[in-house]
């Protein structure tokens, strides 16, 4: 092919070429001034509203779990019998060489403190002892505020370290059980939405300043990322205070990633066409409008498609999965309104000089036609087939380290990076107890077959010492069970006690309690994967062969997609395995891994493809494909980056869940871009050629050799 097809002369079109549904009020010469009032009215009003969205989490165990779960239908019937937000503090003491006289009489006064404690909600029971004699337990029986959730629990956990600490003498104790492990979570979490937002803006103005070499021209996106997240965070108060919708730390984190990351892509993909069109045009107004009706179609499309994806989960039947999908629709629903308006406003409202020292003059050369991925494209050319093939095979090699992916959930000695109190707790616990007092489980049943149910439990293994509490026709059975919370052992306990008391006749008994709750997480999440994931395939599916009006290209694409996102999480299970030494994975990272790859990684897809298309219009399949590559290449990896840096910045939280979210999204997009779009689908638009457009008509459009 000639380089001229990778060259477009300057020209002066009139506007009336330009014409966009939103370009003649967002960029006229008097309209771009409304455009900023408006916006910046907007956010004199939604301002406030954002900063009451962290206040409004909602952290409890019922906002996560599905409603047909056991659990959650036991926590609605707890209250009859007692305090339903109560949560176990459990303190562990330990002596290696065995607990002497003095350290009786240290707990025991403990014990005396930790009965003034505020927020107890019942009795504190122990000291216990171990029947090895070198561990006492105390059970601190907390209420935790359902509006506050777990935000008050360190502040708790704080004075009951604080008095285990005094005259200890060498007495080792640790706080664990549900409090234990709630505080430290909190503690993780604690300044998450600060932390989140400058980190995250960190890495995009690094990442924007290396890419625009720019002292100037990166504040502009920022600016308008950060106005649609405010605006974002106001919509979702509004939708939790009046709609119900529910939001917690999960989604409240992944929204302030997801708007700035998605919001800066977009933001790439027009301030590369603004530049690459103020090249051919004198007029910056007029530019623009071209800008816009060029890339804004592929924009539109690209947050519709993911808008659509992240809909998608409200299929889940967890709780917390299905509130993430509004939330992170809206966010993005924000990022499109800001990027396709707010941004184009103050580009043409700053000018030219906005770009400087590298200003887009008025006929100057497009660097992009001899730059890095113009080459790459040569590279390819002679060699299509042989090129997709060999990248695909590795990806697919890559994809063989799922084999080690454990997505059965994490214990509790897993779930964090470092060892806080409540890990070293459930090992002080598995160490001298037969059974774990923060391994309860709530048995609810019918009164009159409360002695069978206790029978049935019993014959099972779980450990009952109490006689059942009877309020009316129903009755709540207080059992323990063995070994940790959070592990499989203590899940197949649960399937065990559940299928013995599910069996007594009349009974209608539900078992509920930490390993059922965590039980039904897991099988939530395995049927969530089930469903949503061929689900959001079938969407952008849909989406594409709108779009591009073809068939074989999409299905094509999806594939692709496919692969890089096996080939990410095969990499990412070696590497949290072997590199990393996590002991599993959490059971909802497959299903976000893969919603954010494909709802995210089709992004770039689009900006490729939608270019390629309209190349091929007028200079055929192969010379377009060449040509979207040199143009958008630099503009999709950028874009990668910024994605990738974003969601990198979860993997630095000391919460194993989010690490491994964080880095396998990050993993997943730099595949994405650098590998899958760049060199794979670069390829097979070279090998299959027109005939890529199949049904549509372009698929007849012949290549040409020159411009």
């Amino acid at each position: 092919m000639d380089t001229e097809l990778l060259e477009s002369p300057p020209q002066r079109r009139p506007v009336k070429q330009a014409h966009h549904a939103i370009a003649p009020w967002v960029c006229g010469k008097r309209t771009k001034w409304a455009v900023l009032a408006v916006w910046v009215l907007a956010l004199v009003v939604l301002g406030p509203l954002a900063g009451k969205l962290a206040d409004v989490q909602d952290n409890q165990a019922s906002s996560w779990l599905p409603s047909s779960a056991d659990s959650t239908k036991v926590i609605k019937e707890l209250g009859v019998f007692m305090d339903p937000d109560s949560a176990p503090a459990l303190v562990v003491y330990e002596r290696a060489s065995g607990i002497t006289a003095t350290d009786q009489q240290k707990v025991a006064a403990d014990v005396r403190f930790f009965a003034t404690l505020e927020g107890l909600s019942g009795k504190v029971v122990g000291p216990i002892p171990s029947a090895d004699g070198k561990a006492l337990q105390v059970v601190v029986p907390m209420h935790i505020d359902p509006k506050t959730g777990w935000n008050d629990l360190p502040d708790r956990a704080d004075a009951i370290r604080h008095q285990t600490s005094v005259n200890a003498n060498g007495l080792d104790a640790k706080l664990g059980g549900a409090v234990g492990f709630s505080a430290d979570n909190a503690e993780a979490f604690a300044g998450l939405d600060s932390t989140l937002l400058f980190s995250t803006l960190g890495v995009v103005v690094i990442i924007l300043l290396f890419t625009y070499r720019s002292p100037v021209l990166w504040l502009l996106p920022i600016l308008s990322a950060g106005v649609a997240l405010i605006a974002a965070q106001a919509a979702i108060y509004l939708a939790v205070d009046h709609f119900g919708l529910t939001v917690n730390g999960q989604s409240y984190g992944i929204l302030t990633v997801l708007v700035i990351g998605a919001g800066t892509d977009y933001a790439l993909l027009l301030v590369a066409r603004y530049r690459e069109e103020l090249r051919k045009h004198e007029d910056r107004h007029e530019a623009m409008a071209l800008a816009l009706h060029r890339s804004g179609p592929a924009i539109l499309a690209s947050g519709s498609t993911v808008v659509l994806g992240m809909l998608c989960l409200l299929a889940a039947d967890m709780n917390s999965t299905k509130g993430l999908g509004p939330v992170a629709a809206i966010g993005i629903v924000f990022s499109l309104l800001a990027m396709l308006t707010l941004l184009p406003a103050l580009l043409v409202i700053c000018g030219r000089w906005v770009f400087w020292p590298r200003r887009p003059t008025f006929g100057s050369t497009e660097p992009t036609t001899t730059g890095l991925w113009a080459r790459v494209g040569q590279w390819i050319r002679p060699r299509p087939r042989a090129v997709w093939i060999g990248t695909a095979l590795a990806l697919a090699v890559c994809a063989l380290g799922l084999t080690r992916l454990d997505a059965n959930g994490l214990t509790t000695d897993e779930s964090f990076t470092g060892s806080p109190d409540s890990v070293a707790a459930a090992k002080m616990l598995n160490a001298h107890y037969p059974t774990n007092a923060g391994n309860e489980a709530y048995i609810t049943t019918s009164a009159a077959q409360a002695t069978q149910v206790v029978a049935a439990a019993k014959g099972a293994g779980a450990a009952i010492e109490t006689p059942p509490i009877v309020k009316g026709d129903r009755a709540l059975v207080l059992a323990n069970l063995k070994g940790d919370p959070l592990d499989q052992a203590s899940y197949d306990q649960v399937d065990a006690v559940r299928t013995a008391v599910h069996a007594v006749p009349g009974a209608n008994a539900k078992v509920g309690g930490t390993s059922a709750t965590n039980k039904d997480v897991l099988d939530a999440s395995t049927r969530d994967n089930k469903v949503i994931i061929p689900l959001t395939l079938a969407v952008v599916l849909l989406v594409l062969m709108v779009l591009l009006r073809a068939v074989l290209a999409p299905v094509l694409l999806i594939l692709t997609v496919v692969l890089s996102m096996a080939a990410a999480l095969g990499l990412s299970a070696l590497i949290f395995e072997f590199g990393f030494g996590f002991g599993g994975a959490d059971p909802s990272l497959p299903l976000f891994v893969f919603v954010f790859l494909v709802a995210l990684g089709i992004d770039y897809n689009i900006f490729l493809m939608t270019r390629v298309r309209e190349e091929a219009l007028t200079k055929g399949t192969r010379p377009g494909a060449l040509i979207a590559l040199a143009a958008t290449g630099g503009v999709i990896t950028s874009a990668g980056l910024v994605l990738a840096a974003t969601f990198g910045v979860l993997a630095t939280m000391p919460v194993v869940a989010f690490v491994e979210i964080g880095f396998a999204v990050a993993l997943g997009v730099l595949i994405d871009t650098i590998v899958v779009r760049a060199v794979l689908v670069t390829a097979l638009n070279l090998d299959v050629g027109p005939k890529i457009w199949w049904p549509s008509k372009l698929q007849h459009v012949p290549d040409q050799v020159a411009a």
